[in-house]
């Protein structure tokens, strides 16, 4: 349970079945660490319809939520990515909507109470205590990878993603985090 270029995903699954009888079946998580402590991730699977079914009780014992997105190996990857990028999407404007309400000294807890209740709602606001603390050692780096790859699978497919752009190269100054090294 990786999350992996979505065309790699299926170029591998075309060789483990040209090479063997074994057809692959895949299977994004998401829900991190704490998910996985507390038997309640999401897990995204794709592969053959009847494989995937077979696998169903141990997708059940380490998750909540389990979804089929169809018999390409590579669409649980590409939907973990749709996944991530809303999420990216989402960090940077609670972090920049925060931010902007230092500027009138509103307090942070009462903002976050209004998300939480108003059309500002979103996993972000109802978990920033925790997203918050993500740093490019932990989650914030994984996240960035999935951005990063999502922007990149956009341009090749043609598929306009602005939002996205921005929110790959903002990620860590929204979050005031300090960003890793370059490679």
């Amino acid at each position: 349970m990786s999350t992996l270029v979505p065309d790699a995903m299926n170029e591998l699954g075309r060789q483990v079945e040209e090479h063997s009888d074994v057809k692959l079946i895949a299977a994004a998580v998401s829900g991190g660490s704490t998910g996985a402590e507390a038997g309640t991730l999401s897990i995204m699977t794709s592969g053959p319809e009847d494989r995937v079914a077979a696998a169903r009780p141990y997708f059940d014992a380490v998750g909540s939520n389990v979804f089929y997105y169809g018999s390409k190996p590579g669409n649980s990857q590409a939907a973990k990515l749709v996944n991530n990028l809303i999420l990216g999407i989402n960090m940077n404007a609670v972090a920049e909507g925060l931010k902007f309400g230092t500027q009138y000294n509103l307090p942070q807890d009462e903002l976050l109470n209004l998300f939480r209740v108003s059309t500002g709602d979103s996993w972000v606001a109802r978990n920033w205590d925790s997203v918050s603390e993500w740093t490019a050692d932990t989650a914030l780096a994984v996240l960035l990878k999935d951005l990063k790859a999502a922007h990149l699978k956009g341009l090749e497919h043609n598929v306009a993603m602005p939002f996205n752009a921005l929110s790959s190269t903002q990620l860590f100054d929204s979050m005031g985090k300090k960003k890793p090294q370059a490679k």
